[in-house]
């Protein structure tokens, strides 16, 4: 089904766009929610008055957006694990302590933007970057040490 997002949504576009969304998803989350219309030709006229209204609106986000990358731009946090003789860790770094970490700096960032591929086992320091929005991906550094 074909939706027009009302809003910015990371998992399908920027506010404006068109989106090729399952049935379900369209009639169950996005049109009760108000974050999305059909795009049928009457919505698609309404949106081309509209377009400058939300060509701000994604100027204003990107703007947001630029400025949390500067904040998080050079960032380091420490993440203390349990370490083996060998210097790897018991378990692993995950997603979880990294943000943990982060908010003990008073940094607070949601779960889906950091871009962990896999935990972390060893000891050591790592670039990680952050997805702020769309193109706007700053890296933070985060350094395991022995516990």
């Amino acid at each position: 089904m074909k939706v027009i997002l009302k809003e910015t949504i990371g998992s399908l576009g920027i506010i404006g766009s068109e989106a090729n969304v399952a049935d379900g998803y369209a009639r169950n989350y996005l049109l009760p929610q108000g974050k999305a219309v059909l795009a049928t030709p009457q919505n698609r006229n309404m949106l081309k008055q509209q377009k400058a209204k939300f060509e701000i609106q994604i100027g204003k986000e990107k703007k947001l957006a630029e400025e949390m990358a500067e904040r998080l731009e050079g960032v380091e946090c420490k993440v203390a694990a349990k370490v083996s003789e060998s210097d790897r860790l018991y378990g692993s770094v995950g997603v979880k302590d990294i943000i943990s970490a982060l908010a003990k700096q008073d940094i607070v960032i949601e779960k889906r933007m950091l871009l962990l591929s896999d935990p972390i086992k060893t000891i050591g320091s790592f670039k990680i970057p952050i997805r702020v929005y769309k193109d706007v991906e700053p890296e933070i550094t985060v350094e395991i040490i022995p516990e």
